[in-house]
């Protein structure tokens, strides 16, 4: 049913905050040229700077643990990246915090664990089950191109993963923005009735750095411990 939508209407109603990042073009002029540059010579003339093949994930806006983000090096953010046919992703997370549950249309996507205790949800297609994991230091899972995945750090500290998907320009859909878009007569059907899902939609913040707060009781939990990091309102995009 519409890839369990009653269940992904659950989670947007249940999380505050669910949002993936939007990459926005280094230099949209060069990219133009690299995809459509004759040879690989070509391409190489066009990046003549060694520092243009130099990608630094904790230089870039989105490095952050408080909540979190997504730092992609692709096509849009590295140049080089171009027809190179993979992004590379640094995946932070703060305690508690989630990336919300989206897919990538175009890339499949495999994800190691760098530190931190990181649980994963993934939901391949109507009828598949929901596999789930749970990544130490060192482990590693697959989400299968277009399917349907979420991850949140379940521990106090924090999380970093590496990311690594099968296209230089993989898309993102996230789920809930994505579902609450369509009309009242749709979503609330899917929904089975009895919520304004337009009211819902107004309460899902709109693209940030790609992580956000995770459950109130692992917060609450943390900050007994004093673990949590000071968190910062996330800035509405227009």
């Amino acid at each position: 049913m519409f890839l369990r939508l009653k269940f992904i209407a659950f989670v947007a109603v249940v999380s505050v905050a669910l949002a993936v990042a939007v990459d926005v073009d280094k230099n949209a002029d060069l990219v133009a040229k690299l995809r459509v540059a004759n040879t690989n010579l070509d391409r190489m003339n066009l990046l003549p700077n060694d520092a243009d093949w130099l990608f630094d994930f904790t230089k870039q806006d989105k490095y952050t643990f408080s909540p979190g983000g997504v730092i992609n090096a692709n096509s849009a953010t590295f140049p080089a990246a171009t027809g190179q046919g993979m992004t590379m992703s640094m995946l932070n997370l703060g305690p508690c915090s989630m990336l919300p549950p989206h897919l990538h249309p175009r890339a499949a996507n495999y994800v190691v664990a760098i530190s931190g205790t990181t649980q994963t949800y993934m939901i391949a297609e109507n009828g598949a089950r929901t596999v789930t994991e749970t990544l130490q230091a060192g482990q590693m899972t697959i989400f299968p191109q277009a399917s349907i995945h979420t991850m949140m750090n379940i521990g106090c500290e924090n999380a970093q993963l590496i990311s690594a998907l099968s296209s230089d320009d993989t898309g993102t859909t996230n789920l809930a923005n994505a579902f609450f878009s369509f009309p009242q007569n749709i979503s609330g059907t899917v929904i089975g009735g009895g919520l304004n899902t337009q009211a819902i939609y107004g309460r899902v913040p709109p693209f940030g750095t790609g992580s956000n707060a995770g459950p109130h009781d692992c917060i609450a939990a943390c900050a007994k411990k004093g673990k949590m990091i000071k968190r910062q309102p996330p800035a509405r995009d227009e």
